[in-house]
């Protein structure tokens, strides 16, 4: 089995540098395909309630559990707080629902998703609620600030309801601002990152406050092809970029693993997924060979500050990234 190393994070955690992403995982498949990451050697799981597949990825944790393959104090299970319950009163009660549903007692890390709060919608009404109150086209605010959602994080956190927790997509002075106000520092962020959008800036900051960085959408625009989204055919995909596959064929490793590599050799942590057992394990052996400083300027080099991930890209009036 592969060995995984981890990241400590800024409150004495340890988290592993590779994981196993559940955005996009079918909910048919979600219990097997988790139960088979974890024969493979994947020890964190990357979950939100957004994805809509946690009681499944649950049932594959639950199944491994109990035929002994791992302990839950073996798992690293990452989740996030949808837009819709950023209200600090709705914080805890989220989260005990999201716990219930992957059958566990707490989240080894929970994240604010995005920092955009919108109406909230009961988990009664729709769930996952997506972005539109009416569930359909209409965009409606909520007054809960992030300083105050960043509370209740600190709440559930003191009640061992997650044991370290994060932010997602947040800019640097998103960050900054955070820094001023918080009591306990986020142990994380999660950013898209690629060798289309690098990102330099925010990650040089998150490494002067000791913020670990999860990069998501390692592979690009290879995420989004299959979403009807225009912007990912404009460049080129990284898988078959002749840079990547320079690299790769130098290395005698896939373009998959190059990409992953260039992330976890800069110190980030990645989450890929695929549902190949070839590929699985591929993915997870992505520490083991290390690539020449030159060849590391050379990927980051294609950045071109190249969002996919962003509201208005899928059709959704929010100008989060503007």
């Amino acid at each position: 089995m592969v060995n995984v190393p981890s990241i400590e994070l800024n409150d004495g955690n340890k988290m592993p540098q590779v994981g196993f992403g559940l955005w996009k995982v079918e909910n048919d498949k979600a219990a097997d395909i988790v139960y088979n990451a974890i024969k493979t050697g994947y020890r964190l799981f990357d979950g939100a309630c957004d994805y809509g597949n946690e009681v499944e990825a649950g049932q594959g944790v639950a199944r491994a559990i109990k035929e002994g393959i791992v302990k839950r104090e073996e798992l690293f299970i990452v989740s996030k707080l949808w837009n819709t319950f950023h209200e600090p009163e709705q914080v805890e009660p989220i989260v005990k629902k999201q716990l219930a549903d992957w059958g566990i007692d707490y989240f080894d890390l929970y994240v604010i998703h995005f920092p955009v709060a919108i109406k909230y919608v009961a988990p009664e009404v729709r769930y996952p609620p997506g972005w539109f109150v009416d569930g359909d086209s209409k965009v409606e605010y909520s007054k809960a600030s992030l300083q105050s959602t960043w509370h209740a994080f600190e709440d559930i956190q003191k009640k061992g309801l997650a044991k370290s927790i994060g932010v997602s997509n947040y800019s640097g002075a998103l960050l900054l601002d955070l820094f001023a106000y918080a009591n306990t520092k986020p142990a994380t962020l999660q950013i898209e990152h690629h060798p289309y959008l690098v990102q330099p800036k925010i990650l040089e900051l998150a490494k002067s406050e000791n913020v670990a960085v999860t990069g998501y959408s390692s592979f690009g625009p290879q995420s989004f092809i299959d979403g009807d989204m225009s912007l990912a055919e404009t460049v080129p995909l990284l898988f078959d970029h002749p840079v990547i596959k320079k690299v790769a064929d130098a290395h005698s490793k896939t373009t998959a693993q190059v990409l992953l590599r260039w992330a976890t050799q800069r110190g980030l942590a990645v989450i890929p997924k695929s549902s190949s057992q070839g590929r699985l394990e591929q993915n997870l052996d992505v520490t083991s060979f290390d690539l020449t400083e030159e060849e590391i300027a050379e990927i980051s080099g294609l950045d071109k500050n190249l969002r996919f991930n962003a509201p208005l890209n899928w059709g959704i009036p929010i100008p989060l990234f503007s």
